[in-house]
């Protein structure tokens, strides 16, 4: 088999941020990755709790600069990069005044109990950033592993509004779900800003609850392959994936085995 391309998408990855188990399944599983020969690619927000001067991130100005619609509204995006220093992996931020130069990640710093607002249209502009960025790129991912609640669009976004796009036409997704869930109900105009070309309301009929389960029925729903990181309240999250006819969920725990498991599950999935 040729070298498979592979782009990570999560919200964290170690050393930068950690808020959940999520930085660390998607710093390890990279580099293992690329040690057995696959083509690597990360791409994260730049939420305001990473330090730019310390982590060394810059600008990269020929992959920024274009605007991402989110609703009615417009937002520009910035990409930056910066390097894992015990490992030869380069992580790509996708960045916005706006969306990310808050100094806590998805609460309220002063009041952990307050879920942002606007943690979907985050979720939106971080989602089409990355698809985006990665046209610029011109690099065309055999498999996109997007990771957490946060990266559930994008399947959704490569099977409708980008599927005959150059870049994604043989592209497959994992989507794995970790036990991340928040209460907060979003307003009643996600569906609308979530919708882009080629995408009509019913094919958004998982995301009606407007919650964290919709985000996970969405992502569960356009994924070629679901995965969940460690067996908690796998009963509950099979329930919730119940209603999607041939989703099967696998479960993927993070121990010795857990790299040969996904190599595994990408080479099957490109056979």
């Amino acid at each position: 088999m040729s070298k498979l391309k592979i782009l990570y998408v999560s919200s964290e990855i170690n050393p930068f941020l950690q808020t959940s188990e999520v930085a660390d399944y998607v710093r390890k599983l990279p580099q293992s990755m690329q040690e057995r020969g696959m083509e690597i690619r990360i791409m994260v927000p730049r939420f305001g709790l990473i330090n730019e001067r310390k982590n060394r991130l810059h600008e990269v100005v020929r992959l920024s600069g274009i605007n991402i619609a989110v609703g009615d509204e417009e937002k520009p995006l910035t990409i930056k990069v910066a390097s894992i220093p015990s490992a030869k992996l380069q992580v790509y931020f996708i960045d916005n005044e706006d969306y990310f130069h808050r100094k806590s990640v998805f609460t309220d710093a002063k009041n952990d109990d307050k879920f942002f607002e606007d943690n979907d249209e985050r979720s939106i502009f971080f989602c089409k950033g990355v698809i985006e960025t990665v046209k610029k790129l011109g690099w065309a991912p055999d498999i996109v592993h997007c990771n957490d609640w946060f990266t559930s669009l994008i399947p959704l976004y490569l099977k409708t509004t980008y599927k005959n796009d150059p870049v994604f036409k043989d592209t497959k997704t994992i989507y794995t779900i970790y036990d991340t869930s928040f209460q907060h109900i979003f307003d009643g105009e996600l569906i609308n800003k979530v919708k882009m070309v080629d995408i009509e309301d019913g094919m958004l009929n998982n995301l009606s609850s407007a919650d964290y389960n919709a985000f996970v029925r969405i992502g569960s729903e356009y994924a070629d392959i679901v995965t969940k990181a460690g067996k908690d309240e796998e009963a509950a999250v099979n329930t919730l994936l119940g209603e999607l006819d041939g989703k099967q969920v696998d479960t993927i725990e993070q121990s010795e085995e857990y790299a040969d498991s996904y190599y595994n599950l990408y080479t099957s999935l490109m056979n």
